[in-house]
């Protein structure tokens, strides 16, 4: 078994980059079935979800290719099926996109109910009554979506949550529906932004994307296209508090402020320097770490899935601080690897009091979902002593070189055991 070994408290310093968003390339990639021919993406990280999606693509038909400049070519010209195969997509959330582009390219598909990290319930009916309004019959038998329809047609719909996921599968599926698509209470996050610039640099017509209304107006077919994917937020955030964990000052390259403002807000609450160069994010401190509450809440509040490495950030804080978690119910599961590494957390539903110790200490613990990963290894970076973190199947999925990176900026860090 994989462990990553951490000896902390050692304030990093130096620079780092962040790579292409998660969140981003995942929804593009389900866009780029859309395309009979040949995508050209840049900027895309080398992650597990990456690679599952490239292995469903190429059970469809489609052949994905790293060129020698790093960028990930797809050609979706010549899918030879619509059927998804279950063993793949029950691996990761966002794998469930591809229903929207296959019913789009084929007028029928078959996909599992998706996967991905276990924080709580995380229902597909957005999705779902999405596209039924927008012209297909679903009907789910043994766990498996069968979709039927003959071409989407333009409808009016509204989102009873801002759900990101749901916002990002209806673009895709609107995208060559026959007339025009409003959908309302949109998920407004910068991925939302670049998936539809995306769409729009092959063809499609999209008008609204960051706001809470966006129109599109379906066309006939898309084109290929090249397209840079966005800087990963979450990323660029998870280095923010590690930084801030250790007492450190990083330079963190590629990350962009606007897309990390309730985050940042945060960290300067917390007593963070923070400041915005030509180059990225430098993240310094020096004095200690002041209690701070947040609360989840959709884009533009703070985002939950920063919450976890945040609440490990303020373990360490001089005082008392309250996390309330409004989005997944069981999100709060980490916390019982928190405390075996001494931190003082109380849980009670959708909300933690963690009062702040003067010390962690290393210890064994796991990686019980992606961003709860990124939590142990920044408390990890600060604790005395060492601490090994296994699980890292889920770390993978969202973080490239997360190793080498903080060994860059001076971690005493290291993968252990055969890849």
């Amino acid at each position: 078994m994989e462990t990553i070994r951490i000896r902390g408290g050692i304030p990093l310093s130096g620079s780092v980059a962040v790579g292409g968003s998660k969140n981003d390339t995942v929804a593009i990639m389900a866009a780029a079935l859309l395309v009979p021919g040949k995508t050209i993406l840049r900027n895309v990280p080398r992650i597990r979800d990456v690679n599952t999606l490239i292995e469903i693509f190429s059970r469809l038909g489609a052949v994905s290719t790293f060129l020698q400049d790093g960028s990930l070519e797809i050609d979706a010209s010549n899918l030879t099926t619509s059927i998804a195969p279950n063993e793949l997509v029950s691996k990761m959330r966002a794998s469930f996109y591809v229903l929207g582009a296959l019913l789009s390219r084929f007028g029928q598909a078959e996909v599992a109910m998706p996967g991905g990290c276990d924080i709580g319930a995380r229902p597909v009916n957005f999705h779902v009554r999405g596209l039924e309004q927008l012209g297909c019959k679903l009907n789910l038998q043994h766990g498996i979506y069968y979709g039927r329809v003959k071409r989407m047609v333009g409808a009016s719909l509204y989102l009873e949550f801002p759900s990101a996921g749901a916002t990002q599968h209806l673009l895709i599926a609107a995208s060559c529906a026959s007339g025009r698509t409003v959908i309302e209470n949109c998920a407004t996050e910068p991925e939302i932004v670049s998936l539809a610039d995306f769409l729009n640099t092959c063809g499609a017509e999209i008008r609204g994307a960051g706001t809470p209304t966006i129109t599109i107006d379906g066309v006939d077919s898309l084109h290929a296209a090249t397209y840079s994917v966005i800087p990963d937020r979450l990323q660029a955030g998870t280095y923010a508090v590690a930084a801030a964990i250790t007492g450190g000052d990083i330079l963190i390259e590629n990350a962009v402020g606007d897309h990390s403002r309730p985050l940042l807000s945060k960290l300067a609450e917390a007593g963070v320097e923070l400041q915005n160069t030509s180059r990225g994010l430098r993240v310094r401190r020096v004095g200690k770490i002041c209690p701070t509450d947040i609360k989840t809440l959709p884009h533009p509040g703070f985002p939950t899935d920063m919450q976890q490495p945040f609440t490990a950030l303020m373990c360490l804080a001089d005082g008392v601080s309250m996390i309330t978690e409004t989005l997944y119910e069981s999100r709060f599961r980490f916390t019982t690897e928190l405390e075996r590494m001494g931190a003082d957390i109380r849980v009670d539903g959708r909300t933690a009091k963690i009062t702040g110790v003067e010390k962690l200490s290393g210890a064994k613990v796991t990686c019980t979902d992606l961003r709860a990963g990124a939590a142990m290894v920044c408390a990890g970076l600060a604790a005395d002593g060492v601490t090994e973190i296994d699980g890292l199947i889920h770390l993978d999925r969202g973080y490239e070189h997360i190793v080498p990176n903080l060994q860059s900026l001076g971690a005493d860090i290291v993968r252990q055991g055969a890849h």
